[in-house]
C-alpha cells in the first residue's frame, strides 16, 4: 500500500513536470524545438508578401524570412505570420509582437532611431511600371501623363517634385488599385519600388501585359527590422542571409517570385553595405 502511494505521488509529479514543459514549448525563446516564432510579412504584395485564397503565404520576403527561421531551428509549420502594415512596423517589434520583419522595409537613418536591421538582403529602386507598348522611357516623359501610387505614399509627389513637374497625380487606396487603372489605361504610368511594381506584374492575370522602365529614380535597401538592441539575432539573422545568398537560395527566390515580369534585379548586397 505504501508502495503504491509513493508511485502515485511521483506520477503526479512527473504528470506537472511534463506539463510545465508543453506550457512553456509554445514561447519564442530564440531557439528551434517545436516552439514558435513570429514573423512579421505584408499580406497584400504579390511577389513579396501575399497571403493567398487557400490561407498559405508566398513571395520573396516570405522565401527570406522562411530560410533565416530555418537556420535560427524553426520550420515552416512552427512559423506564425504576422501581418504589419508599414505604419506599425516598429511598435510591433517594440510591443515584441514579432520577433523579425521582412516586409519591404527599407532601412534609412529615420528608422534606425527605432529598431536595428540585419541585412540588406534586397536593394530595390523607385521605379514607373508602364504597359509593355509605352512610349515612356524617362523620367520627363511622364509631363501631362497621369501617374498612380497609394495615397500616403511619397513615391508620385518625388516624380512630380523632382523630374515631371506637369505629371498628373492620382492617387488610390492601394497598389492593386494602380496596376487595374493602367490595365484599362485610365493612367500611364505607377511609381513605387521596382521589386513591388515587379510582383504585381508577375502576376498571372497580369504576364505579358506590363513592363519596368528601369530607371532607378532611388536607391531602397530592405532590411530584416530587429527589435532594437537585440544583437544576438541581428548577428545570427545576417548569417542565415550570407548562408542563403551562398547556397543559390537567395537568387532561385528572386528568378521565382520576379522572374516573369523580367525584373532585373541587382546583384545581393553585402551585409552593412548601403547604398545611399
Amino acid at each position: 500500500m505504501k508502495l503504491r502511494k509513493v508511485t502515485a505521488a511521483s506520477a503526479a509529479v512527473l504528470a506537472l513536470t511534463v506539463g510545465a514543459t508543453a506550457c512553456g514549448g509554445n514561447s519564442d525563446s530564440g531557439s528551434g524545438g517545436g516552439k514558435k516564432i513570429k514573423i512579421g510579412i505584408k499580406f497584400d504584395q504579390p511577389g513579396l508578401g501575399l497571403k493567398e485564397p487557400s490561407g498559405s503565404f508566398s513571395g520573396f520576403d516570405v522565401d527570406v524570412a522562411t530560410y533565416v527561421a530555418k537556420e535560427l531551428g524553426y520550420k515552416p509549420n512552427e512559423i506564425q505570420w504576422v501581418e504589419t502594415k508599414s505604419a506599425d512596423r516598429e511598435n510591433a517589434l517594440a510591443r515584441g509582437d514579432v520577433k523579425f520583419i521582412a516586409a519591404t522595409y527599407s532601412i534609412t537613418d529615420e528608422r534606425k532611431q527605432k529598431v536595428d536591421f540585419a541585412g540588406p538582403y534586397l536593394l530595390a529602386h523607385q521605379d514607373l511600371l508602364l504597359k509593355k507598348d509605352s512610349k515612356i522611357s524617362k523620367g520627363t516623359d511622364l509631363n501631362g501623363k497621369k501617374l498612380c501610387s497609394v495615397t500616403g505614399s511619397t513615391s508620385a509627389q518625388n516624380v512630380h517634385d523632382t523630374i515631371a513637374p506637369k505629371a498628373q497625380l492620382k492617387e488610390y487606396s492601394g497598389y492593386s488599385e494602380c496596376i487595374a487603372a493602367l490595365q484599362s489605361g485610365a493612367v500611364d504610368a505607377v511609381t513605387t519600388d521596382d521589386s513591388i511594381l515587379a510582383g504585381f506584374a508577375a502576376q498571372d492575370k497580369y504576364q505579358g501585359q506590363f513592363k519596368l522602365a528601369g530607371l532607378k529614380l532611388s536607391n531602397e535597401n530592405y532590411g530584416v527590422g530587429i527589435k532594437k538592441g537585440d544583437t544576438d539575432s541581428a548577428s545570427k539573422i545576417n548569417k542565415a542571409l550570407e548562408k542563403m545568398v551562398s547556397d543559390g537560395s537567395w537568387q532561385k527566390a528572386v528568378d521565382k517570385n520576379f522572374g516573369p515580369a523580367n525584373y532585373k534585379n541587382e546583384q545581393a548586397p553585402k551585409i552593412g553595405q548601403i547604398v545611399k
